[in-house]
Order: structure tokens, then C-alpha cells, then sequence
């Protein structure tokens, strides 16, 4: 019964949109970190299914080169797309008498932590679930690598008290992770770092970066600035307010951003989050994500394309569309105070 349930459930992943899929047992897990601990979710929990579906590659060359933002919405409906997939294998579970809890992709986290929601701890880690059951590698932007679309993929998770068959780590041999250092030299927030460190788990030792305050990406990736230090590229926020250099400034930097955070136009597609100023966000980054790839000469090509993507600016429509970065300067710098107050510190 555990093997044709096992398979049952491997298989419908795949079927409802899914390109790879893992299954960890309780007994992996055990004394190990408490961001994989099954029983968090679920009491009884003996098993559970983890699996990856991937974003449309073919929108990736034209959100890195600043043509359009096509992806953001793609990365919005792909994530609430993953969590239909784990509500409908749970949903099935439960049919069959198990007991069954899907976990949301994203933008849900432990109440229980030291700072609440703002620590931003998941309830479980899918990216350690991922590595762990063979769903990907470690890379060292600390992001899951699937083996055919790199970390370009949303990780979602369900647990159960079904006992079904484990899938086994994939040998590390095989990662395509050659820490190539294109993610780190693009982060614009200085949250990923050439740093290594080691996690165990389930008794095996992976190395990725050095993690830093998760609020450095918060900074960038959620759009309260956008401007990399050398002025002459930007994400997709046409804010151009300076990072700051310490954790505790970043996040005095997003409290003094929240008035012209809220006042800039969101025009691109938005998703819900409980610790965004109105509740809505849009991706303005996730270079990390987006940039690598299997293939190393696309993540160089891909990399070549967001050095020469220009920089962001915005109209009064909210509308926003690449420019030279002197061209940037010259628009930013003919706004009326009040309005360039929106972008600037100056």
C-alpha cells in the first residue's frame, strides 16, 4: 500500500504541473534543525511531499534586460499555482482517510518566533525538505537548483500522517553549482556574500553562503529601492534611495521609505503579504533566482543583460521603463520637488 500510494501521489504532483517531486520521512528529519521538523505542522506527521514548478524561462532574458515585467506576474500566478497543487493533494489524502496539511509557497511564517512574523522563519524550510528528498541541489545563493531550471522554480510543500516511500538526496557530484558568484555580484542589497558556510542535515554536510539579515533583500526585492551602487543599472524599483551599509540602518531605511513606498504605483501585478506597507508587493528583483541557470553560458549572457539593462524610472501613470543612467539623472532631476521625493533623497 505505501508503494502504490507513493507513486500515486509522485505521479499527480507531476500531472497537475509540477517537473520534480520528493517525499521525506519523519524518521529523516528527526533531531535535526526545527525548520524541517514534520510535527510543527502536523502532530502525527510521517511523511512528507515536496515538490518544485517552474517559472516560464522564456520571460527571463526580457525582465533582466528590462523590456518588460512580464515575469513578476508569471512568478505571482506560478507560486499561487504551486499552492493549488499542494491543496489538491492534500484534498485527495484526506479522501483516503489520512490527515493532510498544505504549506504556502510563500508569505506565511511562525508566529512562536522571537520577533514574530517579522523574523520571517517558515513554518518548514521546502528548500531543505528540496534538498534533502532530491528535488534539487544547494547553490550558493542558498536558493534550491533543480537540475532543469536552476533555482527559476516555486517550492511548495504538503505534509501528512500517510507513511509513504522516501526519495533519496541527489549526489552532489552532479550540481551544476560551480559558484560562479554571478548571484552574489549582482545583489544590489549586498544580502548574498561570497562567505561560505555549513549546514547538516540528515546527516550530510552542504555549503552555501554565509546568510545575512533577510531584511537587505526585503530592501531591494520588495522595491523600497532599486539602484545599484555603481548607478549604472537598477532593479525593476525606480527608487533610487542609497543602500545603507549596516543591518540596523537597512531597517530604519524601510521604515523612513514606507510614505513614498506607498505613494509609487504598482502597475506590474501584485501579490498579498502580511508585512508589506498596504499588504501588496510586486517583485522588483529576484536576480538571484532568475540568473541562474544549468547552462553557464546562459548564466552569462544573463548576467551581461543586467549590467546593460539601464535604469528604472517611473511616470505619474506609475508606468516604468529603462533609461541610460545619465538620461535617468536628467528625468529625475526636472521632477517637482514633492514628486522626486518619491525616488530620491535629494
Amino acid at each position: 500500500m505505501e508503494k502504490e500510494l507513493t507513486e500515486l501521489i509522485k505521479k499527480m504532483v507531476i500531472d497537475l504541473g509540477a517537473s520534480e517531486v520528493g517525499i521525506v520521512s519523519k524518521k529523516m528529519v528527526e533531531n535535526e534543525v526545527d525548520t524541517i521538523d514534520l510535527t510543527y505542522t502536523l502532530k502525527n506527521a510521517k511523511s512528507a511531499i515536496v515538490f518544485a514548478v517552474p517559472l516560464n524561462q522564456e520571460l527571463i532574458d526580457d525582465y533582466l534586460s528590462k523590456k518588460n515585467q512580464k515575469l513578476n506576474l508569471n512568478k505571482i500566478r506560478t507560486t499561487t499555482f504551486a499552492g493549488g497543487i499542494g491543496l489538491e493533494v492534500a484534498s485527495l489524502l484526506k479522501q483516503l482517510d489520512y490527515d493532510a496539511v498544505p504549506l504556502a509557497p510563500n508569505y506565511v511564517y511562525r508566529k512562536d518566533s522571537p520577533n514574530g512574523l517579522d523574523d520571517r522563519k517558515p513554518p518548514l524550510s521546502h528548500i531543505f525538505l528540496g534538498l534533502i528528498s532530491g528535488v534539487g541541489f544547494m547553490g550558493h545563493s542558498g536558493l534550491l537548483l533543480t537540475k532543469e531550471h536552476g533555482s527559476a522554480v516555486v517550492l511548495s510543500t504538503v505534509v501528512t500522517d500517510a507513511e509513504l516511500i522516501s526519495t533519496k538526496v541527489l549526489d552532489h557530484k552532479d550540481n551544476y553549482c560551480d559558484k560562479c558568484n554571478l548571484c552574489s555580484n549582482n545583489c544590489i542589497p549586498k544580502y548574498l556574500n561570497k562567505k561560505e558556510t555549513t549546514i547538516k542535515l540528515n546527516n550530510i554536510k552542504y555549503k552555501t553562503r554565509e546568510y545575512r539579515n533577510k531584511k537587505r533583500c526585503v530592501l531591494v526585492c520588495a522595491g523600497y529601492t532599486g539602484l545599484d551602487s555603481s548607478k549604472k543599472w537598477s532593479s525593476w524599483s525606480s527608487a533610487r534611495f542609497e543602500v545603507p551599509k549596516t543591518d540596523e540602518e537597512i531597517v530604519e531605511s524601510i521604515k523612513n521609505h514606507v510614505p513614498a513606498y506607498l505613494k509609487r504605483k504598482r502597475n506590474a501585478g501584485v501579490f498579498y503579504h502580511p508585512l508589506a506597507p498596504g499588504y501588496q508587493m510586486e517583485y522588483s528583483c529576484s536576480t538571484c533566482q532568475f540568473i541562474c541557470n544549468p547552462d553557464k553560458q546562459t548564466r552569462a549572457n544573463r548576467y551581461k543583460l543586467i549590467r546593460n539593462s539601464g535604469v528604472v524610472v517611473e511616470d505619474e501613470k506609475g508606468n516604468r521603463k529603462a533609461v541610460a543612467p545619465e538620461d535617468a539623472d536628467k528625468i529625475i532631476n526636472k521632477m517637482y520637488k514633492k514628486r522626486r521625493e518619491l525616488f530620491v533623497d535629494y
